[in-house]
């Protein structure tokens, strides 16, 4: 396997949502996985473009993110790539989370997944609103000021 294991830091980040959501708060959670999961996870084979946090009675899940399975352990281990995952949160934040989740035009997405300083994989969910076309080209053109701005500063 030529991937990189990946021990302490980032493994996935969603710049996607930055853009196409207005994000107002962010909170970190927990992942339920199973070792396997993991194992993938460590060689980076997960994408969460597609990810948003949806409500199932009580709890809460990310759903539309993909872990991949590794190659070399794809026959002795069978897990589903696309299923959604339970987040791990402490009561307060999940009542919070679903008020939020039932405000008109809000949801949760998640921004980043990476491993904490004591090995333990978090993810960091945003809580926003779907911008308009209008406020996405708002976001390039400050984008491209930045640059400029940035090119000027330093010739």
């Amino acid at each position: 396997m030529t991937r990189q294991l990946i021990k302490n830091g980032q493994v996935s980040e969603n710049r996607k949502a930055r853009y196409s959501y207005s994000i107002e708060d962010t909170i970190e959670a927990g992942l339920s996985l199973t070792g396997a999961e993991i194992k993938s996870i460590r060689y980076g084979l997960v994408t969460i473009v597609d990810g948003f946090v949806q409500r199932r009675g009580r709890d809460l899940y990310l759903a539309g993110i993909e872990i991949q399975k590794l190659p070399t352990a794809a026959r002795i281990v069978n897990f589903d790539e696309r299923r959604p995952r339970q987040l791990l949160l402490h009561r307060a934040q999940i009542n919070r989370l679903i008020g939020k989740l039932q405000e008109k035009g809000a949801t949760i997405v998640p921004l980043k997944l990476y491993f904490n300083n004591r090995g333990k994989l978090k993810v960091l969910l945003g809580i926003g609103y779907g911008k308009n076309k209008f406020d996405k080209r708002e976001t390039i053109k400050q984008r491209e000021w930045n640059k400029s701005k940035a090119r000027i500063l330093k010739g």
